[in-house]
């Protein structure tokens, strides 16, 4: 297997690890993704509630009150850019 088919199958693995908990597994709550933020990012200790509301509120393009899968990936994209600039 390719690394980027590891990377896509590893995006898809941790959306799904957190995602169905609260009812829609095709779908993130905003407490799904607090848990997500606060588990699996370095610095996700450190992001408080006002955070992960702003968080929610930037990657919940449709408005419908969830995260998508195409919301959730347009996020890691970002930040995966905001990474390589360092």
């Amino acid at each position: 297997m390719s690394d980027l088919t590891k990377a896509l199958a590893m995006l898809q693995a941790t959306f799904d690890k957190y995602a169905g908990k609260d009812g829609d597994s095709n779908t993130l709550s905003k407490a799904e993704l607090a848990d997500l933020l606060h588990k699996e990012l370095p610095f996700g200790e450190s992001i408080d509630k006002a955070k992960v509301d702003n968080f929610f509120s930037m990657l919940d393009n449709d408005k419908d009150g969830v995260v998508d899968f195409t919301e959730y990936v347009t996020f890691v994209t970002a930040l995966g850019v905001m990474c390589r600039g360092k």
